[in-house]
């Protein structure tokens, strides 16, 4: 009676410890494979950004500061590639900030029935100066409204072309470093399924991660405002997660070591 029912036991209960050690290989395997499609999507998002992105932007800058006035000839013609003028009356603005719904914008109109909306990216110095009925000055280029001007002040509005290619640059290098986490996560649980301690998302890896966003916005942001060359951010940005990430590891290790 008592051999059945430890054979009873035996069966019905609970998996043992190296029932559950075996489908853990291969849970961890399955998950290396997951981390690595995603390094390679995060790979393919920074391609796109240095080899389309950050050149499209840095073409377009360069052919607006280079685009002249209009001709005649040119407007007759359609022309698009240069900077022509147009005298419109404002119907109403919008000039909202609150918080993360914020929203300025200006509704023109011209002689004929033409009527638009342009964007900014913040109130000033011309929006907040702007009522219904006032006279502006539109520059346009490549069909778009890029600068709104009247008595001798001018904002840019959202289409106008920025040298912010800094910001282009954090993005595309956010997504190289992330790959290379993600791909390092996951080559350690291919090759070390039963032991890739300290490779794991709690903390090595949030820690990691916040660090990777933190330093490439911290280093993005400020080369923006400050307008130094955009190859700085990769520059400064990887170096410092990368003694970031060792010094991470490094105190990961001894905890790993003792939970073992």
């Amino acid at each position: 009676m008592t051999t059945a029912r430890a054979k009873a036991h035996s069966t019905g209960g609970l998996p043992s410890k190296d029932g559950a050690d075996r489908r853990s290989p291969g849970r961890a395997r399955f998950m290396g494979v997951l981390l690595i499609l995603l390094s390679l999507i995060s790979a393919a998002a920074c391609y796109l950004v240095f080899s389309w992105w950050l050149p499209s932007d840095s073409e377009r800058y360069q052919d607006y500061r280079a685009a002249e006035a209009c001709s005649s000839r040119a407007m007759e013609q359609g022309q698009t590639d240069c900077l022509s003028t147009w005298h419109l009356t404002v119907v109403k603005t919008v000039n909202k900030t609150s918080g993360k719904s914020s929203s300025y914008e200006a509704t023109l109109k011209d002689r004929d029935s033409w009527q638009g909306t342009v964007s900014f990216g913040d109130p000033g110095p011309l929006l907040e100066r702007l009522a219904p009925g006032d006279q502006v000055t539109a520059t346009a280029w490549r069909r778009d409204i890029v600068v709104l001007s009247k008595s001798g002040v001018r904002q840019n509005t959202s289409e106008a072309p920025r040298d912010e290619l800094q910001m282009n640059a954090a993005i595309g290098v956010l997504a190289a470093l992330v790959a290379a986490q993600t791909f390092v996560f996951g080559a350690v649980r291919l090759a070390r399924p039963r032991d890739y301690e300290p490779f794991t998302w709690n903390p090595y890896g949030k820690r990691l991660l916040i660090t990777i966003t933190a330093v490439c916005f911290g280093v993005g942001l400020p080369a923006t405002w400050i307008g130094i060359p955009w190859w700085t951010v990769p520059a400064v940005a990887v170096p410092v997660v990368v003694c970031a990430a060792g010094l991470m590891h490094r105190r990961a290790r001894p905890r790993a070591a003792g939970g073992v």
